[in-house]
């Protein structure tokens, strides 16, 4: 006798010799090998790679939306940068110092560790900090996995032979260190969350510098007037979101292009017509000397020079979107040339600009003469496009914390059947809108904007060197002689800037530290909520597995009854509980409670694909249970499939129906038997149908988590951050909520779970 939730189920086995027929044993081989089959598919199911490889024409349109989507943000920097670096005219000694700073950056940062580093540390195509975590968590033991979805992280640990000392000694440590491992999460999870706090910034920050330029041409605009511009942008910017990344990175990328190619042309320009010497700056000696020469003022001005790489994580974090060889030619082949004569161009105009002035404006007062109105809207669309690099990181950050069940589950549209892993979400898009124009109201211009701005930009970034040195230690093998010394150089680079950026934390960055902070906690709160939660389903499981045996459920010591109809309870693990014999909770709570079950049961499972769409011949996966009169549906969907239609049950009942004849036909065949099915099939099919035009009940379960109380303080906290994942449980999209049939033949069965 066991007990689940507080209902008593008795399982009726059968026992001492048994009578076998040679017709039965032949059934019973061919179930095992539907079984087998089945578990097969399933396995390969949760096991198939994701990531997307192109060539030819592909490869090279990707490259083009990526350029429309990634570099708008790092690409519309020339509109501020030299104005949020100096407050008076700079000498010529500053402004090719801070220029050679500018080089070097996008050369060293942006070129060489991410551009051929970083992008190499995908996570089955996916990048951002949160995959290197998820990377890690492959070839390390360092997180616990969801019983229900095995091979959501499939561990792909390397043999202790196979890697150093180095490498097994510090693997070895992270594994056995909880502190390590609670320090892995939480910085792969701040990683996400400042990327986030960059896409509320962003596009407050892009677009308010473009509308800025205005005031060139128009010097009475007043402040009011540039944010309400800039939140009627901003707004029809989040609207057209639902277009998806590959209509509007292919809708972006002409803009970006003119952008960059206009100021490629505009550098040449100034440098042909002004200070060619300033080309010095490609010597690193200059940025060295700016920096020893100027003391605590250079040191504080990296704060304002870092925003010549802002955008540099969306490289990273959209690489699910595009993929890493069209990530690199866009950036080697347009981008990263066209960006440094832009600088270059800007550093010559203002060395040879008499009025001392344009470097508060630097690109509009640099433009080659009768082109100012060309600048200011191409800057204008630019600085629109701009805001989309971080919208779209958002969007696949937000897939991949969901995916590892850091975040609750909220509605997902794929919006590419070519591209897979490019994905729309309403929610999170409206609530980025509703933030960012808040923001740009509040700063109301980019100099207060890029007190905030620097901060998330520059602590990615040294985040990501932390853990890319792990990833080279503990997956690549790298020998420790050859990670040390690249690891401290970008740790140096790196943590300068940030110590600069640090700054700013009192005059407006603390708000983005704080969103981030406090992001991050809703990640690890909703991560150990749904910890505690399977383990406490985990007490069920063993439990559930032996309900059905012999063919026969017994309830409080009664035999359940037999009512007409066909039932379907939707399973969300899939294959039962672990064993062959296995059920949905669901299932054991309606029979624990009504001691009574349908007819003919359906334990009904999807299984959601990362691919647009199943072939209707490959979609179906049946076998039986133990339990008589009762099978188990697996339905294999793409992502542009529809599944739950009014049309549901009737699917059902026609693969049910194929399923049987094909079946018994098989085991027919293998006995040498010819014409029609024998009367037990045509037994079975009776059933099914008179089943069917009985009724059909849709059954789910609801699970009502109540938190245990404990008298200590600990447990106090304990049931703090628990009541807040209960909260945010029941206040977030449940993974059935696309369920479109006739709510007459639904059913939910509640039950309570302690957690």
């Amino acid at each position: 006798m066991t007990s689940i939730d507080g209902v008593q189920l008795t399982v009726n086995r059968t026992s001492g010799p048994v009578n076998r027929c040679p017709e039965k044993d032949s059934e019973l081989s061919h179930d095992l090998d539907e079984e087998e089959r089945a578990r097969r598919i399933a396995e390969q199911d949760l096991n198939q790679k994701k990531k997307q490889t192109y060539s030819g024409f592909l490869l090279l349109w990707l490259s083009f939306q990526s350029a429309g989507t990634i570099y708008g943000d790092i690409g519309t920097s020339p509109l501020y940068v030299y104005s949020s670096t100096f407050t008076t005219q700079p000498s010529w000694d500053d402004l090719v110092g801070a220029l050679s700073i500018i080089i070097w950056s996008l050369t060293l940062i942006v070129t060489i560790k991410y551009t051929f580093i970083v992008l190499r540390a995908d996570d089955d195509g996916q990048g951002g900090t949160f995959a290197l975590y998820s990377l890690l968590a492959r070839y390390a033991r360092i997180t616990r996995r969801d019983p229900n979805t095995p091979a959501t992280v499939p561990l792909a640990r390397h043999d202790t032979q196979e890697i150093g000392s180095a490498g097994r000694g510090v693997r070895a440590f992270i594994e056995r260190s909880g502190a390590a491992k609670l320090m892995l999460q939480f910085i792969g999870v701040l990683g996400v969350s400042l990327v986030m706090a960059d896409g509320v910034l962003t596009p407050a920050q892009s677009v308010l510098g473009a509308i800025q330029g205005i005031t060139v041409a128009n010097p009475d605009l007043t402040t009011s007037s540039i944010v309400g511009i800039s939140c009627a942008i901003l707004v029809l910017l989040f609207a057209i979101q639902p277009f998806g990344i590959s209509k509007l990175g292919t809708a972006f990328a002409p803009i970006v292009v003119v952008w960059l190619l206009f100021n490629l042309c505009a550098g040449i320009y100034n440098l042909a017509m002004h200070d060619h010497t300033v080309l010095k700056a490609f010597s690193p000696y200059f940025a060295g000397a700016y920096l020893v020469r100027n003391g605590y003022a250079g040191w504080r001005s990296l704060g304002g020079l870092l925003l010549a790489f802002t955008g540099v994580e969306a490289m990273f974090a959209d690489l699910g979107a595009f993929s890493r060889h069209a990530i690199q030619i866009s950036w080697l082949c347009l981008a990263y040339p066209c960006l440094l004569l832009a600088y270059i161009g800007q550093a010559a105009f203002i060395s040879a600009d008499a009025t001392g002035t344009a470097f508060k404006n630097p690109f509009f007062n640099t433009v080659p003469p009768g082109s100012f109105y060309f600048s200011l809207v191409i800057s204008v669309l630019a600085a629109i496009v701009a805001s989309q690099a971080m919208i779209t990181s958002s969007f696949q950050l937000l897939a991949q914390v969901m995916r590892l069940s850091y975040f609750p589950h909220i509605k997902t549209v794929h919006t590419s059947a070519k591209f897979h892993e490019q994905v729309y979400m309403p929610l999170a898009n409206w609530l980025l809108m509703i933030g960012t124009v808040i923001v740009t109201a509040v700063y109301n211009n980019t100099t207060s904007l890029g007190n905030a701005y620097g901060i998330c930009v520059i602590l990615v970034t040294f985040l990501t060197t932390l853990m890319i040195s792990l990833v080279a230690l503990l997956i690549w093998r790298l020998p420790p002689l050859l990670i040390l010394p690249i690891f401290l150089a970008f740790a140096c680079l790196d943590g300068v800037f940030l110590s600069a950026a640090l700054t700013k934390v009192p005059e407006g960055a603390w708000f983005t530290l704080l969103l981030a902070f406090i992001l991050s906690i809703v990640f690890i709160i909703w991560r150990f909520g749904k910890e505690q939660q399977w383990t406490a389903e985990g007490a069920d499981r063993d439990l559930m597995a032996g309900l059905v045996s012999g063919g026969e459920v017994i309830v409080a010591g009664q035999r359940v009854t037999t009512a007409a109809g066909l039932g379907i309870f939707f399973d969300k693990v899939g294959g039962g509980n672990g064993g062959s014999g296995g059920v949905p909770k669901v299932f054991a709570q309606f029979v624990g409670k009504f001691r009574v079950r349908p007819g003919v049961v359906v334990f009904f499972h999807m299984r959601a694909l990362s691919r647009p769409s199943v072939p209707p011949g490959e979609r179906f996966v049946i076998a039986r249970t133990g339990m008589a009169g009762c099978y188990r549906v697996t339905v294999r969907s793409g992502y542009m499939d529809d599944v739950l239609t009014p049309e549901l049950g009737r699917e059902v009942v026609q693969q049910l129906v194929l399923y049987i004849t094909r079946e018994r036909g098989a085991v027919e065949r293998a006995q040498k038997q010819v014409g029609e099915y024998t009367p037990a099939v045509q037994a079975e099919l009776e059933v099914l149908n008179k089943a069917c035009e009985d009724q059909t009940v849709y059954v789910i379960g609801k699970e009502v988590m109540k938190v245990k109380r404990e008298r200590n303080i600990k447990g106090f906290f304990r049931f703090l951050v628990l009541e807040t994942f209960l909260w945010i449980r029941e206040n977030s999209r449940t993974k059935l909520a696309d369920l479109d049939i006739d709510a007459d033949s639904l059913v939910e069965v509640g039950f309570v779970k302690q957690i």
